[in-house]
């Protein structure tokens, strides 16, 4: 099998500004991309032309459909997510069901009817009578009556609080997620979704600084929390970046002899907020 996902120079221009500026990447099957960057750094426009929502120039392949000339196709095998907070307050559940039924070819009412069952959710009720932990029930109904092949996520848990975004991202692994389907994820709430992800990849102001398997950060970067005298010699070896911890600095440096660094403190493999932030930090 192919890959889900080839981008060549993808490059999105708006006048002079270039939202994203010739980035290259893969996605396998099988793999749940983080997609990490600050406001503005391009996240949402690439995520776009992923789905065919925006022009773009440059080579992109998405499940073997050119995303603009062939959406139709693609979208038969694609399902996409933002907010949850964008449902339509005013539709009772069921009429959001027929609303999925019309406009997605491979939704299965049946089967989101199936999961809601479990739930306390009712098909009669409003959603803007649904509690927080209801509409993400009902978002995660509907990515499960989905057979597609390419789930795409652009902030799924935005306004949800901790215990709710860690029930989404946990059914969300366990319910819906196999070696046959792929998953991007777009969001803020890092720390909180690297136990699933196998890839990242770090946008800034449209360029890609970082694409990396989660196995690669590990054998590749390594993060010295040291105190005193020790992380002052620590620093003067060249590394990412550093931050002050109690007592000393969280220093993080990459394809260094690990060896040659335990003498000075304790080390770890950096979060992959951390390794953003140290990498950030080297960005102008």
């Amino acid at each position: 099998m192919g890959n889900i996902v080839e981008a060549r120079g993808l490059t999105r221009t708006f006048g002079d500004l270039k939202a994203v500026d010739h980035v290259d990447f893969t996605v396998p099957p099988g793999s749940v991309l983080g997609l990490i960057g600050p406001n503005g750094a391009g996240k949402t426009t690439l995520l776009r032309a992923l789905l065919g929502l925006t022009e773009y120039q440059g080579e992109l392949d998405v499940l073997g459909n050119k995303p603009r000339s062939q959406r139709s196709q693609l979208m038969e095998e694609v399902c996409f997510i933002a907010d949850t907070a964008v449902l339509p307050r005013w539709m009772q559940v069921s009429q959001l069901l027929d609303y999925a039924s019309g406009v997605h070819p491979r939704f299965d009412r049946a089967l989101a009817e199936d999961y809601l069952k479990d739930t306390d959710v009712r098909l009669n009720r409003r959603i803007r009578e649904l509690s927080k932990g209801m509409m993400v029930q009902v978002h995660l109904a509907l990515v499960m009556a989905i057979d597609a092949r390419l789930l795409i996520l652009d902030e799924p848990t935005l306004g949800l609080d901790i215990l709710f975004r860690k029930r989404f991202f946990e059914q969300l692994i366990s319910d819906y997620f196999d070696q046959d389907r792929t998953i991007i994820i777009s969001t803020h709430q890092v720390d909180e979704v690297q136990h699933i992800l196998t890839d990242v990849m770090f946008l800034n102001r449209g360029k890609m600084v970082l694409s990396r398997s989660m196995t690669d950060i590990e054998e590749q970067f390594v993060q010295l929390n040291a105190v005193g005298e020790a992380a002052v010699k620590a620093e003067g070896i060249p590394h990412l970046g550093s931050q002050s911890i109690l007592g000393g600095k969280a220093i993080i440096y990459e394809g260094i002899d690990r060896q040659s660094l335990a003498p000075l403190g304790e080390l770890r493999t950096p979060s992959v907020s951390d390794l953003f932030v140290a990498i950030m930090g080297g960005e102008k």
